[in-house]
């Protein structure tokens, strides 16, 4: 029975999850939002201490039921390993653990978080490598079955759906999502939660607490006869039927031991005092073992808080005249959207999980390929700009990477200012008037001047009044200059009010 809600809970999780990730019109993230809110490493990089005291008293009280149950990878990798059991039944074994391993990863990962390294903080993160599988594999397929719908349902006179560009948002990004996918769904498949209990360091440090969780499969050894069934489908290879002991720092209470098992040998309950008191070096050498845990676990989340608290194109011609798609310029400076408040502030609390790329509705949100800040959202305006009355990137953000953002502020908020550039200009190159930029410019930031002083008739340029610029990205989206714009947005490292 425990397995059963077990899995209706894991199920109903992963598809809301799953939705976020894929639903271009924004009613999801009005029901499952939260949901993005109370994953781990989000929670703590958002400084929301309830949440991650919640989490941290679940495991304490049930071990690692966040693992089977609220994390999307995990539930992934469960469902891609039931694939694997239906091919060969009984197919896992006990193995000891790659301590090593799991903490020496754990210990880059949050070297990383404290170097402000994020793209390899994010490629370890489970939420993060998620949220781009879903992204960026599912996400086009997503989007053309719905322009299918949409072309039927025209041809039926019904307009219930609406067409959306189908585009892979960064090629590097998309590399990076389809390896990670493969060599989880290959580890899935065969060996089970071998990534959860190897690699993952949310996994780590839940394994830490899970230790000394209140609650826990035991195994009643007058029961059990040896058959070993519990370790053959124990995919976490946690269970030794030989010595009948369990890894609880493995263990992600996923109950397929407890249903497995025909004595009814194993159970779900409480935690009790071993009845054999063990020899006087054996529990010298267990104190010493839980004293080394509990300061390993402590400078963790010291280190961990200490981190946090310093903490494609689209092409527009209105004739039948082939255009040359638009090119990205080469920024000196990024663009983080409004409610990033600065390039750091976005490096030390962004997990890269593609959340705001995928809730973005034009289009302007995508992942850099610069090496330091890899998979983090930047803004780009080729296919569209950044809307003053939007504000769905800082609604969905659950790391608090980009902080909310009400619409009266987004107006006034300065992420990069307008810079002509005089060799692309329309009106001079051409020798027609434009004034693209200027008509459409949502704060009046730029004005047309006669190209001659002299002569008040000559053709007419921008200025640009940095001032007042916000760095929308209007005037690069709408100028009609190609391949690159005559006017294009740079970056600031700290945002500003205007």
């Amino acid at each position: 029975m425990l397995r059963k809600i077990r899995i209706g809970l894991a199920v109903v999780v992963w598809i809301a999850i799953t939705l976020l990730f894929l639903d271009f019109t924004g009613v999801a993230h009005a029901w499952f939002g939260w949901l993005a809110r109370i994953q781990f490493l989000p929670a703590l990089l958002a400084l929301n201490v309830g949440v991650v005291m919640a989490l941290v008293v679940l495991t304490l009280l049930f071990g690692r039921v966040y693992c089977s149950v609220i994390c999307p990878l995990g539930i992934m990798q469960d469902g891609i390993a039931w694939f694997g059991k239906k091919a060969r039944r009984n197919r896992y074994g006990y193995s000891p653990a790659k301590n090593w391993l799991r903490y020496g990863v754990f210990v880059v990962f949050v070297i990383a978080l404290v170097c402000g390294i994020g793209s390899l903080a994010a490629l370890l993160a489970p939420y993060s490598s998620y949220g781009r599988i879903v992204q960026n594999l599912l996400g086009p397929v997503w989007a053309w079955g719905n322009n299918v719908l949409a072309y039927l349902a025209e041809r039926a006179g019904s307009y219930a759906f609406y067409e959306v560009d189908v585009w892979v948002r960064a090629w590097t990004t998309f590399a990076v999502a389809a390896v990670t996918f493969v060599v989880i769904a290959v580890l899935a498949y065969r060996n089970g939660r071998t990534y959860c209990n190897t690699i993952c360091p949310v996994g780590t440090l839940l394994g830490i607490l899970s230790r000394f969780s209140l609650f826990r499969p035991v195994i009643d050894t007058s029961k059990c006869n040896g058959c070993g069934l519990c370790a053959r489908n124990c995919k976490s290879a946690c269970i030794d039927s030989k010595t009948h002991t369990v890894d609880f720092s493995r263990c992600v209470v996923c109950m397929d031991c407890v249903e497995k098992c025909h004595q009814h040998a194993i159970s779900y309950t409480m935690r009790r005092r071993p009845a054999a008191v063990a020899e006087p070096s054996k529990q010298k050498t267990a104190a010493v073992s839980d004293d080394a845990r509990r300061r390993f676990l402590g400078a963790t989340v010291a280190v961990a808080s200490a981190s946090a608290l310093h903490a494609a194109d689209k092409t527009v011609d209105g004739g039948l005249a082939a255009i040359t798609d638009k090119k990205k310029p080469e920024r000196r400076t990024r663009i983080a959207p409004p409610g990033a408040v600065s390039l750091r502030h976005m490096a030390q609390h962004c997990t890269a999980c593609q959340l705001c790329v995928a809730a973005c509705p034009n289009g302007v949100l995508r992942p850099s390929g610069d090496l330091l800040t890899m998979m983090q959202p930047e803004a780009s305006y080729e296919r569209g700009y950044c809307r003053p009355e939007c504000t769905k990137c800082s609604e969905v953000c659950p790391a608090g990477a980009i902080k909310l953002v009400d619409k009266a502020d987004k107006s006034s908020i300065q992420i990069g200012h307008a810079v002509w550039v005089k060799a692309n200009c329309v009106p001079l190159t051409d020798g027609v008037e434009c004034g693209n930029c200027a008509r459409h410019c949502p704060t009046g930031a730029i004005q047309m001047v006669p190209s001659d002083a002299s002569d008040p008739d000559s053709v007419k340029i921008p200025v640009v009044n940095q001032e007042r610029c916000i760095g929308c990205g209007a005037c690069e989206n709408l100028c009609p200059a190609r391949p690159f714009s005559a006017i294009y947005v740079e970056g600031h490292e700290v945002h500003k009010y205007i």
